[in-house]
């Protein structure tokens, strides 16, 4: 495991919490309390206001990656190998978080298989472990839920088209049982009130008014439930 050193600038965070903002898409930006910053699925169409500390990528569409990243950038985290070589391995801690990534196959565009083409990848701050499923494909496997371990926050496409179908995507989340569970990746309002349609009697839902949220261990609701920040 690969560990970095950078100066720690503090925010309105405590130990333990992190900030997530709903940038788009498959976008988020995650905040420790030492002042990193993460962009997930950075990509050249749709990025934060501010320049992360470490950017992951995924390689189906290039809306889920960039060939031209911020060179400010201290750690760029791809999903897949760039030399096919096998699966892309990560594990690195920067600062107050730890990032690792879990390989998951992907469909090329005549219908066969990437294999360990894409990432989830892992974020670790304090006690709070928050897991981005990318582009994710197909269903996860019980070695896929051995090696992510215990998820307190998810964020997961719900398009149920480019990525996993949406029932397929229901049957992840009951394995996983997060007790956040972010959607993103959806075209208009229509795609996501499918999805959340297909949630009732499963989970609650909540719907907040700002793209950004706080998460703590400490703060966790007491059953999984979905949160729907805005954002598209």
């Amino acid at each position: 495991m690969a560990s970095y050193r950078l100066p720690i600038q503090r925010v309105q965070l405590t130990k333990d919490e992190a900030r997530l903002t709903f940038v788009g898409h498959a976008t988020f930006l995650i905040e420790t309390p030492g002042g990193v910053k993460i962009a997930t699925d950075y990509n050249d169409y749709v990025r934060p206001p501010v320049t992360p500390d470490i950017a992951t990528m995924n390689k189906a569409h290039s809306t889920h990656y960039s060939n031209r990243p911020d060179p400010a950038i201290k750690l760029i985290l791809r999903g897949w190998d760039p030399e096919g070589k096998g699966a892309a391995k990560h594990d690195v801690t920067f600062g107050d978080v730890r990032v690792r990534n879990v390989p998951t196959n992907i469909r090329t565009y005549d219908g066969g298989t990437d294999y360990d083409g894409n990432s989830i990848f892992v974020f670790e701050i304090g006690d709070l472990c928050i897991a981005h499923l990318g582009h994710l494909h197909h269903p996860l496997e019980p070695g896929h839920l051995r090696a992510l371990g215990r998820v307190d926050v998810v964020l997961f496409p719900v398009d149920g088209s480019y990525t996993l179908d949406q029932e397929g995507m229901l049957e992840v989340l009951k394995s996983l049982q997060a007790r956040v569970m972010i959607p993103m990746h959806f075209f208009g309002g229509g795609t996501l009130e499918r999805f959340l349609s297909r949630t009732k009697g499963l989970w609650p839902v909540e719907r907040r008014d700002t793209s950004s949220i706080t998460v703590s261990k400490a703060a966790l609701p007491a059953t999984p439930t979905v949160i729907v920040l805005p954002g598209h």
